[in-house]
């Protein structure tokens, strides 16, 4: 793709100026993390103990804290937390729990198939950013341990092909990588070809994540193909989740072609799937359009939203839950806190570093 600038289009025009996106505050999130991990749920600013933890909140903690705590040394006990967490979390049979009780006691046989993508992902990212070298060998030496990864699902691919792109930064010959990047790869390719413009009837979340992951894997095995797969996907998403000068997101109850929008509880799950996506496509395409397209995010999260509420409290880190349509939901959990966390670490990307020397 030419890395000449693209004319913008109106939603694109808004300021990249930085004065008002705060820095990551962590203080949140650790109020939220205890000596087993990070708790799931808040009571607005609590954890709320009993509903416990998750490898899914753990895996997105580790994935965060690690890109952080490389120029942060004070994050470090955090990344040492959820990664012991995730090594855990793993089952006889080499695949991963999802929920652990307050006692640290885990409850299911097997989670989701999304808790066992994202755990591949955070697997990953630890061994490409982990502050200590004792993380990152303990992040790669347990994603050889792990069972062979096997999901129809796209989400939980899509998670599993950023855990394997990320390996292969620090080792590009890595034959388990390889392999699992292929195959995920391949479930991702195959849905989007199978139905067009986008792989399912409805939107639901995390949506960003599936042309992210076809952008990251193209660029990690230089097919420009599946580069551009990735590419026209996300426009197709941006088309649809953007309305005016703002992103306007799918709600927590999907979105179908048809149906009333704006929609209403809109998540800041989505707006750090996005963000993410368009940063992957700036870095990867080299055009200037997706870093204006990842700030926008960011702005979505401070305001720039369908009512002008502020989700993200500078002050301590937390995120509200949701963007409703008179308010905003004022509990302030892991998943939440975490993508409000992801947003700024972006939008502090898009300003260190150019689209060639920019990483992940």
């Amino acid at each position: 793709m030419s890395r000449d600038d693209p004319a913008l289009a109106p939603g694109d025009r808004m300021t990249t100026e930085m004065p008002h996106l705060p820095a990551p505050n962590f203080t949140h999130l650790r109020a939220m993390t205890d000596r087993l991990g990070v708790w799931e749920h808040s009571q607005l600013s609590r954890p709320r103990l009993e509903h416990g933890f998750c490898t899914d909140d753990n895996a997105r903690a580790l994935v965060v804290v690690s890109r952080q705590a490389s120029s942060d040394s004070t994050l470090a006990d955090l990344a040492a937390i959820y990664l012991g967490f995730l090594i855990e979390a793993r089952t006889t049979t080499g695949g991963f729990h999802n929920r652990r009780s307050a006692q640290g006691v885990w409850v299911d046989e097997i989670g989701s198939d999304d808790s066992q993508g994202r755990a591949w992902w955070a697997l990953g990212a630890v061994t490409r950013h982990g502050y200590e070298p004792w993380m990152r060998r303990a992040g790669a030496a347990a994603f050889d341990e792990c069972s062979t990864f096997d999901s129809t699902h796209l989400r939980s691919n899509a998670f599993a092909v950023l855990g394997a792109v990320d390996l292969l930064a620090v080792e590009p010959s890595h034959a388990k990588a390889l392999d699992l990047l292929a195959r995920t790869s391949l479930v991702l390719a195959n849905a989007v070809r199978s139905r067009i413009p986008w792989p399912e009837i409805r939107l639901t979340y995390d949506n960003a994540r599936i042309p992210e992951a076809l952008i990251a894997a193209g660029a990690a095995v230089r097919d420009k193909r599946m580069i551009d797969m990735g590419v026209r996907l996300l426009e197709r998403l941006l088309w649809v989740e953007t309305d005016g000068d703002h992103f306007s997101f799918t709600p927590v109850g999907g979105w179908q072609t048809g149906e009333v929008r704006p929609g209403f509880d809109q998540q800041p799950l989505e707006a750090a799937a996005m963000a993410e996506a368009c940063y992957r496509a700036w870095t990867v395409t080299g055009n200037a359009v997706w870093r204006v397209r990842a700030l926008r995010s960011a702005h979505w999260l401070m305001g720039r939203n369908d009512t002008g509420a502020v989700l993200y409290d500078a002050r301590t880190g937390a995120t509200c839950d949701g963007l409703m349509a008179d308010s905003v939901n004022e509990n302030r959990g892991a998943e939440s806190t975490l993508a409000g966390l992801a947003i700024l670490q972006i939008a502090a990307a898009c300003f260190d570093k150019s689209p060639t020397t920019a990483t992940r």
